[in-house]
């Protein structure tokens, strides 16, 4: 296993460096080196070289360990336990969130005073949305082979259960089977750590791309908007789950945030939940203790369904939109709202931007134009990157509590500082009940 702080600290190193690069680059006058050389050459060939080997792992990823994580799990009814309490709290998170969104979001009023309809250029292409019974019947894989194909998360989650839960019921008849998916998912593991050894390149590549492209100039006139998803992912984060992880798991918030760093900074850059999959599972089992088994189930799940940053920056969005044209929401209104963007949730796939294609559904749920999207295009990259993090959080949280309430959650490695832990030097908390 490599050193903990090592990773660590070269990501949020790299996150540093290139924020401070990209930024200076932002200033400096547009020629050739800077464009075609730097931004849209080198930069954006490392980056996009990091984020291409991250996805090359994830849909085998996905299957096999979700695969492994149901069989593992051995009786039907823990899989059911196990299973409701992970839709339970990322339902509940999501709704936590949304809500948390249109209240300050009406507190902050990010759209009073703004006349930012001179920055629409044209009607943004946003893609047909689903309806929510189109949703559920679309997990349902008519042809498995082609889900794994295209990348359907959700039929590849449905497809991956299945086939862990039939595992385990057959049980010792299946044993050359499981060996085989137990194998496979040690390969995937072996495989996300050689690509993890360049991520501090990787993560500087798209931070200083991000903030050369961006600049700041360009976001005076929303920075009450980011401000307002900022403010309320950070209270979702520290309210909400740190609450959770103190209260109901009755474990060290800023422990979590150390142990957890490495996937948060790979989250931030590459702004992809299912992307950052494959370092949230390492992390969370050689970092944060959690029982592989668990990890394998809630995790992948959670990259597909659980999206309370998402949820977050389409609660704000909708109040800046209404607000920017003139449009009051009512009561009824706002809990459409809130039901919309939890349900839009469950089929918001993990990768880049696709956050923007779900709020069109939740502004048509309202009755305002879609054209307001056009305001918040241009910076969504920046707050796409922060949700992100906060979505792989939740994950993390999740799991961690469910792990600790089946009794297979190491406290002691939760708590360990070094790749090896002295047992009389450390100071062990008190073991899971």
């Amino acid at each position: 296993m490599a050193k903990k702080n090592i990773l660590t600290k070269r990501i949020l190193l790299a996150l540093f460096l290139g924020a401070v690069f990209g930024i200076i680059l932002s200033i400096l006058p547009s020629s050739y080196i800077k464009d075609t050389l730097l931004v849209d050459g080198l930069f954006s060939m490392v980056g996009g070289m990091f984020i291409s080997g991250i996805k090359m792992l994830v849909v085998p990823l996905v299957f096999v360990s979700l695969v492994c994580g149901a069989s593992s799990l051995g009786d039907p009814q823990k899989l059911g336990r196990v299973g409701f309490k992970t839709i339970l709290f990322y339902l509940v998170t999501t709704c936590v969130a949304i809500t948390l969104a249109l209240a300050i979001g009406s507190i902050i009023n990010p759209g009073i005073g703004l006349d930012l309809s001179n920055l629409v250029k044209e009607e943004p292409t946003i893609g047909a949305s689903k309806s929510f019974v189109d949703v559920i019947v679309g997990m349902i894989p008519s042809n498995p082979f082609r889900s794994l194909t295209e990348g359907s998360m959700l039929q590849i989650i449905v497809f991956a259960l299945l086939t862990g839960v039939c595992l385990s019921l057959i049980k010792e008849k299946t044993k050359p089977v499981l060996d085989v998916f137990n194998a496979l998912n040690e390969l995937m593991m072996k495989m996300v750590m050689v690509i993890m050894l360049v991520a501090p390149y990787g993560v500087f590549a798209l931070i200083t791309r991000t903030f050369a492209t961006v600049g700041f100039d360009a976001m005076v006139p929303l920075l009450k908007y980011m401000g307002a998803v900022l403010l309320t992912l950070f209270i979702h984060v520290i309210i909400t789950y740190m609450g959770m992880l103190s209260g109901i798991g009755k474990l060290n918030p800023l422990q979590f945030f150390k142990n957890f760093a490495p996937a948060m900074g790979v989250a931030f850059s590459t702004a992809s939940s299912s992307g950052t999959l494959p370092v949230t599972l390492e992390t969370a089992e050689d970092r944060c203790g959690v029982s592989k088994s668990i990890a394998s189930f809630t995790l992948p799940l959670g990259a597909t369904i659980n999206m309370d940053g998402t949820a977050i920056m389409q609660g704000v969005a909708v109040i800046f939109i209404s607000q920017v044209y003139g449009i009051e929401l009512s009561i009824t209104a706002l809990l459409t709202v809130v039901l919309t963007a939890t349900l839009a949730s469950v089929g918001t796939a993990g990768v880049p931007g696709v956050g923007l294609v779900t709020l069109s559904m939740v502004l048509q749920s309202v009755g305002l134009p879609i054209e307001g999207i056009g305001l918040i295009i241009g910076i969504d990259r920046l707050l796409d990157m922060t949700r992100t993090a906060v979505n792989i959080t939740g994950d993390a949280v999740c799991t961690i509590l469910i792990s600790k309430s089946e009794g297979e959650f190491d406290q002691e490695l939760y708590y360990c500082e070094n790749v090896e832990c002295e047992d009389e030097a450390e100071v062990k908390p008190q073991t899971v009940s």
